[in-house]
């Protein structure tokens, strides 16, 4: 359970943000929430969500990037058309989404385009179906959500949110750097740092593919606030990771430990490349709505995910 106390010091930030944006539009106020395997992302977005609802009498309805996978015939169309790809074999990296779902639909919620829709479908994704390889929610079952009663705070989570592209020599020298390493290998080393593990050019797409997502929902232009959920040390990723996997274990069937470390590797390269940014740099210093003072948060998490600090990002 988190902390009511650390919910409370969060939407301290937030809510004047909110209420300030209120005043000069009516449209909601997209705050993204972006944070590491297994730490707890949609636990706290469900969270805010609540307290947002009841103690601050705000609206807010919550899409995770998970639900703009796309389906899964697409899906194994992507990991058959790049079969040397180890980062595209299956769903979660840049590349998997449906972008132009994901326009879409942000046009329709935040009014970007003359509609005369009234009411807007929300993306819906099953992590079940097809064996486990996950597929969308049949249209015609997703929430059909009015658009004229109101939308105060559109909570967008998804662990690639707030990664911001990098250029093709900062990738390279990240890639050289990690092959020149390789033999100093420990295990705990290797676990947090596989780039060496990937050809260069594999790298490179993953990293095209955010350019992407960043023009098109996914960059600083596309939040009002952002929240990350980070740590003091990566390798707690796994820690968390393999924690949630035993617990599930106890009422049903879920991934072996092996399963666990491999599954959360195939995320590792993204935070490798990306991550040092969103934990160091305000994701809003160079947007040009700067002047609006977008607030970008960040929560420290300790190996027990518990919250040590909660500081705004200068």
């Amino acid at each position: 359970m988190i902390d009511p106390n650390a919910i409370n010091a969060v939407l301290d930030i937030f809510v004047p943000s909110i209420r300030a944006h209120q005043e000069k539009t009516s449209k909601p106020f997209v705050l993204g929430l972006s944070g590491l395997q297994g730490s707890g992302k949609s636990t706290w977005a469900a969270a805010l969500s609540k307290a947002l609802t009841t103690q601050h009498n705000l609206k807010n309805r919550t899409l995770s990037l998970d639900d703009l996978y796309h389906d899964h015939p697409k899906l194994v169309a992507i990991r058959e058309a790049n079969p040397n790809n180890g980062l595209l074999q299956t769903r979660g990296q840049p590349g998997t989404h449906d972008e132009v779902l994901a326009k879409e639909f942000f046009d329709q919620v935040l009014g970007r385009e003359e509609s005369e829709k009234k009411t807007v479908k929300w993306p819906a994704y099953d992590k079940s179906l097809h064996g486990g390889q996950g597929g969308r929610v049949p249209v015609e079952e997703w929430d059909e959500v009015p658009l004229d009663q109101g939308l105060d705070v559109l909570i967008f989570e998804g662990w690639a949110l707030g990664f911001q592209p990098l250029t093709k020599e900062e990738v390279t020298k990240k890639w050289e750097k990690a092959k020149a390493s390789e033999a100093q290998q420990s295990e705990e080393w290797s676990l947090t740092n596989t780039l060496a593990n990937h050809e260069l050019e594999h790298l490179l797409l993953i990293n095209e593919n955010l350019r992407r997502y960043y023009d098109t929902f996914a960059g600083p232009q596309h939040f009002d606030g952002f929240l990350h959920l980070s740590t003091d040390k990566l390798v707690q990723v796994y820690e968390w990771r393999l924690g949630q996997e035993r617990a599930l274990r106890q009422h049903k069937p879920g991934m072996t430990d092996e399963q666990v470390v491999k599954f959360v590797k195939g995320y590792m390269p993204a935070y490798e490349l990306f991550l040092e940014r969103l934990q160091n740099q305000n994701l809003f210093q160079n947007d040009a709505n700067r002047a609006l003072r977008k607030k970008h948060v960040q929560v420290v998490l300790n190996k027990a995910r518990e919250v040590t600090e909660v500081k705004e990002v200068q």
